[in-house]
């Protein structure tokens, strides 16, 4: 995200985590996001984020791949229509 950007956000939402880079953006938290949008801890189906990190998708057990995808994909769509930013998984789904 570039700094103008990122400082309006940061304006908007105090408290939001926010790393310089070194191309002249800014890095955001996306586990602040995250938990702030309400997920951790919340469950989805089998699947949910865990309770003392948002970061991280469980499986509660016997949930397929689509249904860990499904969740990450509510998760992306409540934290851009929350803070306006699309969240990237790291991980590939194949």
């Amino acid at each position: 995200m570039n700094t103008a950007a990122g400082e309006r956000l940061a304006s908007r939402f105090p408290g939001l985590p926010r790393y310089p880079q070194v191309d002249g953006g800014i890095k955001l938290a996306a586990g602040w996001l995250i938990e702030q949008s309400g997920w951790k801890g919340r469950n989805l189906g089998r699947v949910g984020m865990f309770e003392k990190q948002a970061l991280v998708l469980v499986n509660r057990g016997g949930a397929s791949g689509a249904e860990v995808v499904a969740l990450a994909r509510a998760v992306q769509t409540d934290v851009r229509a929350r803070f306006g930013v699309e969240l990237t998984p790291e991980p590939v789904f194949l």
